[in-house]
């Protein structure tokens, strides 16, 4: 069971590695006025919302903080200590899925054969599990106290063993889902 624990810790801390294949997707309110949006917070525990996955991972949750804070400032939108005071607030959250993918190679098509190599029906199917990880930055209207934007990148998780490569992918991957925000 330890065994099991390190393994899906290493697997999580590098999920949002795989940014080659990040599938983004993004939503929003259309009544926000996103414009009007200067200062933001980081709220809950750290920015990070409790019961997922990153809660149990501090130094992800804090390369995702980075990347997000170095994006948003690039913006020109300004990090304030109090939330009250902040236009939106930033919570941040993941986890992940064991997922099964099926392939199937060769075969016959409507007839008999035989070959020795790959049986008597002619091919073989491969079956191979992976585990998939998905991100998620919300933005929440500090007036309003609903969310406003939503932006969530999903990958295969890899595993990485050097933290400054770790940062470099989990910075391609904020970047990814944070290019759809402000929405046009």
């Amino acid at each position: 069971m330890r065994l099991f624990a390190v393994a899906a810790i290493c697997l999580s801390l590098a999920f949002l590695a795989s940014c080659s294949s990040v599938d983004v997707k993004t939503d929003y309110d259309p009544d926000v006025d996103f414009s009007a949006y200067k200062t933001y917070a980081w709220v809950g525990n750290g920015g990070v919302m409790e019961g997922t996955t990153l809660e149990s991972y501090p130094l992800v949750a804090k390369r995702v903080k980075a990347s997000t804070d170095r994006d948003l400032q690039e913006r020109g939108l300004v990090l304030v200590d109090d939330p009250e005071t902040a236009d939106f607030a930033v919570v941040i959250h993941a986890g992940t899925e064991e997922k099964m993918q099926v392939t199937n190679y060769g075969g016959s098509y409507g007839y008999y054969s035989y070959d020795p190599w790959w049986g008597p029906y002619g091919g073989h199917t491969d079956v191979s599990y992976y585990t998939e990880g998905s991100l998620v930055i919300d933005f929440v209207d500090v007036k309003s106290r609903e969310l406003a934007w939503r932006g969530i990148g999903t990958a295969v998780v890899k595993g990485y063993s050097d933290p400054e490569e770790a940062q470099k992918n989990i910075d391609k991957v904020v970047d990814r889902i944070l290019a759809g925000f402000p929405p046009k």
